[in-house]
């Protein structure tokens, strides 16, 4: 088994993944919380419209994690399929 170093190379291609497809993702998973939560109302709408910055501030922080800019815009890209598609199944 091979140890991985972290290092500062790579580094454009996962910051592009982590702003482009991590606002993607943060977009879905508040619009999922929307549809699914229960209640309705300001609040209610509040708490999504200002929970998708933090959201996406958090996978910009970990998109470092990848092992190259590929992997992260591939598993990023992947997950933004499965909440979009999540998205389709549930929205009303």
């Amino acid at each position: 088994m091979s140890t991985f170093e972290y290092t500062s190379r790579d580094w454009f291609g996962k910051a592009s993944a982590g702003l482009v497809l991590g606002f993607g993702l943060a977009l879905a998973l508040s619009s999922l919380f929307a549809i699914l939560a229960p209640g309705s109302g300001g609040g209610k709408l509040q708490v999504t419209m200002w929970m998708a910055s933090p959201i996406w501030v958090t996978i910009l922080g970990f998109c470092f994690l990848f092992r190259s800019g590929r992997a992260a815009w591939g598993w990023l890209g992947l997950a933004n399929g499965i909440a979009f598609g999540l998205l389709a199944v549930v929205q009303p």
